[in-house]
């Protein structure tokens, strides 16, 4: 098996055991029964579970953000479209069998350390989601735009841990409507047309 593959293998079986039973519960021992590799395969490539941990967010934060970038713009979909096609998108992932909550949101808070490596790896992916948001929510001409970013990355996030905690993707159709009538309540709006100065001058005179 070459250094690839058990690579591959240990992150497969780490990440979904990490994500279907949680980073704490899940030790170094049973990644590597399930992987079915030498202990001295996993260390050769991880020296710590910490960092065990850091590679499987990067790994699944890679993942996501290709599949997102994918969607978004393998579509002639604007920037409203393309909006309210991220929790279209997010419904999807509640409703399937295997949903287990937001992977970053799930292993910060388990994660109480900050200098543990996978707290940079969470952070970037949220700074990652807050850009993307604020950015379409700027390109779709909408009024407060930090104000209406801010609202739907709330939105997002709630919907997830609300179908996680109550077992219902509910949650996550009730912020898709949420956020098309957030959004389409502060897009702009096309001004009146201005009087010509011409006209204001007849209006002014014949006062």
């Amino acid at each position: 098996m070459s250094k690839t593959s058990v690579r591959e293998r240990i992150l497969a079986t780490a990440g979904d055991l990490f994500y279907r039973e949680g980073v704490r519960a899940v030790g170094i021992q049973r990644v590597i029964d399930e992987a079915g590799i030498a202990k001295a395969s996993l260390y050769a490539h991880y020296t710590s579970k910490d960092e065990l941990v850091a590679a499987c967010m990067k790994e699944r934060g890679d993942a996501v953000r290709v599949a997102v970038e994918a969607r978004l713009t393998g579509t002639d979909l604007d920037a409203r479209g393309k909006l309210l096609a991220m929790f279209d998108a997010q419904v999807e992932s509640v409703e399937h069998p295997d949903f287990r909550g937001c992977p970053f949101l799930n292993a910060n808070s388990e994660i109480a350390d900050a200098d543990h490596p996978a707290k940079r790896i969470i952070a970037a992916q949220r700074e990652w989601l807050h850009g993307l948001i604020g950015r379409l929510v700027k390109d779709a001409g909408i009024s407060a735009p930090d104000q209406v970013a801010g609202a739907l990355v709330v939105l997002f996030d709630g919907a997830l841990s609300s179908s996680l905690v109550d077992g219902n993707p509910a949650a996550a159709r009730h912020a898709r409507w949420a956020a098309e009538q957030i959004v389409d309540a502060h897009r702009s709006r096309t001004p009146p047309r201005r009087r010509s100065a011409s006209r204001r001058g007849r209006a002014t005179r014949s006062r």
